[in-house]
């Protein structure tokens, strides 16, 4: 039952980290690009949301899974009894899912909003969070590769 429980967690963490990997490494540059200038809004949208989905889903199976393979490693109720590494990676994790809350469901539509409304509409504050929210989405995929090295400090505790 373990393997099948990491392997679940394996995919859900590759899910979200590749998929976060393939949009900043690959998508938006292609996508910066002036062939792609009519449609950029649209199909970043399109397929930010679609991501936005798999990424919650993936969030769900991490922390079911997670849970439960702590619980096979420690008492989930102790925290004092944890690994150093779990504890770690739990920290950067609640950092990671905070940040991706706050991209996901305030900063994301508030600048889709704002990119779709006439520039010269666009405060000071407005134009700098526009600037900014791409930087957070660079910080949430930092924290995400720490997640990753953080297990694997864990898995060779």
């Amino acid at each position: 039952m373990t393997i099948i429980l990491v392997w679940f967690h394996f995919l859900a963490a590759v899910l979200w980290i590749g998929g976060a990997l393939f949009l900043s490494l690959v998508l938006v540059p292609i996508l910066k690009q002036d062939p792609f200038a009519a449609q950029r809004g649209p199909l970043f949208r399109a397929i930010a949301g679609r991501f936005r989905t798999a990424v919650w889903t993936a969030v769900i199976v991490l922390v079911v899974t997670g849970a439960l393979l702590l619980h096979r490693r420690s008492d989930l109720l102790a925290p004092t009894t944890w690994p150093l590494w779990v504890q770690v990676k739990l920290f950067l994790v609640g950092l990671l899912t905070g940040l991706t809350i706050l991209h996901d469901f305030w900063l994301g539509p508030k600048v889709g909003r704002l990119l779709r409304a006439p520039h010269h509409a666009h405060t000071p504050a407005e134009t700098l969070l526009i600037r900014f929210s791409p930087w957070v989405a660079r910080l949430g995929l930092l924290l995400a590769l720490a997640v990753l090295l953080a297990a694997a400090a864990l898995v060779r505790s």
